[in-house]
């Protein structure tokens, strides 16, 4: 599978979580404070709970829910309750567009 457009870059609000689906994978895609773009699973790993209607901390999506913060870069939990981390997938951005292929999911530690 190849890099699908998930969205335009002009249409995210910095430190907001936006929510896209591409080839029935549900991400939560995010512009941080720095300029990054990230894409983590949209649902929360403690409950059936859509992280794009979280709070974005700085590195971090809060779930509304259950108050579990979950890292933009590793897709770990920083706290309890939940503690299976949400899948972070590869973003390339080229110019407006937001590109992201829900089949590689990045490993990081």
């Amino acid at each position: 599978m190849t890099a699908q457009r998930a969205c335009a870059l002009s249409d995210l609000v910095q430190d907001e979580a936006r929510r896209v689906e591409i080839d029935g994978v549900a991400m939560a895609v995010v512009l941080d404070s720095n300029g990054e773009v990230h894409a983590i699973g949209d649902t929360c790993t403690h409950g059936d709970i859509s992280l794009s209607e979280g709070f974005v901390d700085g590195e971090s999506l809060e779930c509304w829910a259950h108050g579990s913060a979950f890292s933009l870069r590793t897709g770990k939990p920083l706290n309890l309750p939940a503690y299976e981390p949400v899948p972070v997938f590869a973003v390339t951005v080229d110019g407006d567009d937001v590109l992201i292929d829900p089949s590689v999911k990045l490993e990081v530690n």
